[in-house]
């Protein structure tokens, strides 16, 4: 991770192809973004001198986006693990426990993008500011919730303030690094991803036993207090400030019918289940494609008119982007579901204590980062087959691991679980990374908010839908075969998004920058 000097250029690279400094996207050109310099000094003459580079990426700005980054992504799953103790302390019950987990993934997936059109708008180290101090102080609320209802009101809170976080991450790495600096740097964002994901359900099971000054579950989100307040002071000091030379304006439709468009697909099918299924779950599944097709359609016309809209349509129509999105969304399907539904059922099933549970995790989670690592080697080599390769290799741990607990249960301990785990965790491990820089390669850096904004909110809602498509059959095959025979079948149906992800990954470039 090398200190990278931004070229005030962005890069475009398709097919080892390197398009030209002013990008065009739809109907109008715009400059790319770059970070802000100071003002150039004037001469005796009056006219301004040339303005000195602007500052790039250091390892420790890196690390710091990458620490800010991990936040919002240990805390979707960090919960997983701590469901139960929240039950019995507030007295939750099934309905509202699943409001802690939906509130939180929909707020975080329905502020995303237009967090990073605010970032675009008013500088992304500005906002990443903001975001880590705003969820530093809603971890504190949920840290010390009085009730069940009060802690879903803290989480609708944090995860709002992980979607003005996030997207500044992306934006930044965009903007501040070029070439291969820019290829590492998102690999090493895709790593965070995957591995803060695991490391998530293995730290929330470790504090929740630890049971730290009698805090229970309440240290699983008091412990971002302090790590948010480290990231925020190492970030005035080492992120560059970014931001597009030319924001538009917030696109005030788009931004309602995208909010109305996931919220009536992600709200009945996290909280249906445990509610009954009542009328209003139905009614918002049916509102549901009107919404969606309503937000395509204005949308396409704000970009046809010369406007800027919250997504625009021609930044999809690029090929690397398109096929990166569609890519995620079965990959992070399945992600999502199977995270949950293997904590239930440890727990439940296996009987482990959180802090089991969370051990068991803990080959998947090494197996993920030592794949990341490769991952830019393998690309290197094998191009953006290693997607391919990756998906191969996960679907071979589903079916190891599907064997494992069938015949294994249920005296299964820890390392009985450990090679189909790591062979798992191995296999996303060169997916994710790989899909992340696939995405992000072509899109100008003026958008740079934009997309990393589009794209986090692709993973956030699938990773969401994951967890209520296969948590939603775990569920409810629990109760007519028993768990063991629920996970088995659970984790073989999410073999149809593994070949998903296969199929999809042919439809990659075959290289990428």
């Amino acid at each position: 991770m090398e200190h990278v000097t931004d070229r005030m250029e962005p890069t475009m690279t398709s097919r080892a192809q390197v398009l030209p400094r002013v990008t065009r996207i739809g109907a109008a050109a715009r400059p790319a973004s770059v970070p802000t310099p100071p003002p150039a000094p004037r001469t005796s003459g009056g006219a301004q001198s040339p303005a000195p580079a602007a500052p790039g990426l250091s390892a420790l700005g890196l690390l710091t986006v990458l620490l800010g980054a991990a936040l919002p992504m240990v805390d979707f799953f960090i919960v997983n693990v701590a469901l139960p103790t929240i039950d019995r302390d507030l007295n939750a019950g099934p309905a509202v426990l699943e409001m802690v987990v939906a509130g939180y993934g929909v707020a975080y997936a329905v502020l995303l993008v237009l967090g990073g059109r605010l970032g675009d708008m008013f500088g992304r180290r500005n906002l990443f500011l903001w975001g880590l101090a705003l969820f530093a102080v809603t971890s504190l609320a949920c840290g010390v919730a009085p009730t069940a209802w009060t802690l879903v009101a803290a989480r609708v809170a944090q995860g709002a303030a992980s979607a003005l976080l996030l997207p500044q991450a992306l934006a930044t790495i965009q903007s501040a690094t070029s070439g291969s600096s820019r290829g590492k740097a998102l690999s090493y964002y895709g790593a965070t991803a995957g591995v803060a994901s695991v490391v998530g359900q293995v730290l929330g099971g470790v504090l929740v036993s630890a049971d730290i000054a009698g805090s229970g579950w309440r240290a699983i989100f008091l412990v971002n207090v302090p790590v948010a307040a480290v990231a925020l002071a190492l970030a005035l000091k080492s992120v560059p400030e970014t931001r597009s030379p030319h924001p538009a304006r917030i696109d005030k439709p788009g931004t309602v019918l995208l909010a109305v468009t996931l919220i009536t697909l992600l709200l009945p099918l996290t909280e249906g289940r445990a509610a009954g299924w009542p009328l209003w779950s139905w009614v918002l599944l049916g509102v549901f494609p009107f919404a969606a097709a309503a937000f395509v359609a204005v949308e396409r016309r704000g970009e046809r008119t010369g406007r800027t809209p919250l997504l625009p349509p021609s930044l999809v129509r690029i090929h690397s982007v398109r096929s990166g999105l569609l890519l995620i969304v079965p990959f992070c399907l399945g992600f999502g579901g199977f995270m949950f539904v293997v904590a239930v059922a440890m727990q439940d099933g296996l009987h482990f204590g959180a802090m089991r549970a969370g051990a068991a995790l803990v080959p998947f989670c090494a197996a993920f980062f030592v794949a990341s690592l490769l991952g830019p080697r393998a690309v290197a080599r094998f191009g953006n087959r290693t997607v391919t390769g990756g998906a191969l290799i996960q679907g071979v741990g589903l079916l190891a691991l599907a064997a494992t607990f069938h015949y294994g249960w249920p005296h299964l301990g820890v390392w009985a679980l450990t090679p189909a785990m790591a062979v798992t965790g191995f296999g996303q491990g060169l997916v994710l990374p790989v899909v992340f820089r696939v995405v992000l390669s072509e899109v100008p850096a003026a958008q740079a908010g934009v997309g990393g904004g589009a794209m986090a909110t692709t993973q956030q809602s699938s990773l969401a839908l994951g967890v209520a498509t296969l948590g939603t059959l775990f569920l409810t095959l629990t109760s007519s075969v028993g768990i063991r025979d629920a996970l088995v079948w659970t984790l073989l149906a999410q073999l149809a998004a593994v070949a998903a992800t296969v199929a999809l990954s042919l439809r990659l470039p075959r290289q990428v920058a």
